[in-house]
């Protein structure tokens, strides 16, 4: 460990084994797999069929530092191996191969419940994660106060967690992380959860730490005004590696140049109009391009596109159909239409696209979830005007035309 490194990670990795000799195999499982095994040997003429694994590795060779008093943010896609690594740091799980050293005693606020008995009331939660921090009893009583009054969960302090809400399990996991002393904290997108008041006390409780006391933290969020906000360097994981680091703002700009996502579609549809590629890039406003190919003239080609949550719900959608006047392309049998989405009313998150492709009066075509694709809000919580209805709700679609 160099310098004043509090935190090393050389060269982990981290392997899962998929398919039907999984790692976290339950005693149920194995016991289908042989009752199963045992039925196919009776059937007559019936081949065995053998199990199959698939290795999947969710970190490979990753490497870096942490210095005392640093806040690190880790950006990346879902799946990149974020949750991966802090849960290592954290020592819920162990790497394949590589070490990990730190310094200190580490609080982590992952998975919301992580770290709660269900049974047990809150109280007895904040004396039970102190002491799993090593903290004395007499050192809880001290700060328990504290806790409880960030928290602002003491009218159920004695109900058992298991009746929490998410978010009340989130104020109490957080409050008693913050407030027990550790040298590292480590927090993962478990703070979306909390309502934006809670949030925003919980990014000035993290900053409060880090100037006064010199704690290190650990922040993962898709949130870039909230990493922007509290962090000073970051991470960048790209399907399991380490694939940048350097200054918070580097690392989101690496990370939304290749955040966009393309699908191309080469099956022929010859007797009608089809949607041949679709394209997202998320860069503060998001920029949509269809390709289509048609076998007459669209009059006029027609794209309509719906952006979903990541769990399939519908939130802001347009069509050319909606442009009216504005939308007079001459006909054409192909091309790109493109959609310029400014002043995004979304939060940071990962959402899905759905697109289709008709004319003036009728759809030939759609590609329902065709993309997913991440959006980094370029603002926490934005500064709300009054209340004033303005123009007809239009967010300010753009709409423009062009070809291969």
């Amino acid at each position: 460990m160099q310098g004043d490194a509090i935190i090393s990670v050389s060269g982990i990795s981290k392997r899962y084994q998929l398919g039907h000799q999984a790692l976290n195999d339950t005693l149920r499982d194995r016991l289908t797999r042989g009752f199963r095994a045992a039925a196919a040997k009776l059937r007559p003429g019936s081949a065995q069929q053998s199990a199959t694994s698939e290795p999947f590795w969710a970190l490979r060779d990753v490497s870096f530092e942490v210095q005392r008093g640093q806040v690190m943010g880790i950006v990346g896609r879902n799946g990149a191996g974020k949750s991966t690594l802090l849960k290592i740091l954290s020592r819920i799980t162990e790497p394949t191969s590589g070490r990990v050293r730190m310094r200190g005693r580490v609080a982590s606020l992952l998975e919301v419940g992580t770290g709660f008995h269900p049974e047990l009331t809150g109280r007895e939660n904040v004396f039970l994660n102190g002491a799993i921090l090593g903290m004395s009893r007499a050192e809880i009583v001290r700060k328990f106060d504290e806790i409880v009054a960030f928290s602002e969960v003491e009218r159920f302090l004695d109900t058992a967690v298991k009746h929490y809400s998410s978010g009340m399990y989130v104020r109490l996991a957080f409050a008693i992380a913050a407030h027990l002393e550790p040298e590292i904290l480590i927090v993962d997108e478990v703070l979306a959860v909390g309502d934006a008041q809670f949030q925003k006390k919980c990014l000035n409780k993290v900053s409060e730490v880090t100037r006064n006391d010199g704690r290190t933290v650990l922040f993962v969020s898709h949130n870039g005004a909230a990493l922007q906000s509290i962090c000073t360097s970051g991470i960048w994981l790209n399907q399991g590696r380490l694939a940048g680091q350097g200054s918070i703002n580097e690392c989101l700009a690496m990370y939304l140049h290749t955040a966009n996502r393309h699908a191309e579609f080469t099956t022929p549809i010859p007797d009608k109009p089809h949607i041949t590629s679709v394209k997202v890039e998320a860069k503060g406003s998001i920029r949509v391009e269809v390709g289509f190919k048609s076998p007459f003239p669209l009059s006029p080609p027609v794209v309509g596109i719906t952006i979903s949550s990541k769990f399939g719900q519908p939130l802001s959608g347009s069509n050319g159909r909606m442009a009216g006047d504005a939308w007079r392309p001459p006909p054409v049998r192909e091309g790109v239409v493109v959609a310029e989405i400014k002043d995004v009313p979304l939060h940071s998150d990962t959402y899905r696209l759905s697109v289709y492709l008709g004319d003036a009066g009728m759809d030939y075509d759609q590609k329902l979830d065709v993309v997913e694709f991440d959006y980094v809000s370029p603002r926490f919580h934005p500064q709300m005007p009054p209340l004033q209805v303005i123009g007809n709700g239009d967010f300010g679609w753009r709409w423009s035309m062009g070809s291969d």
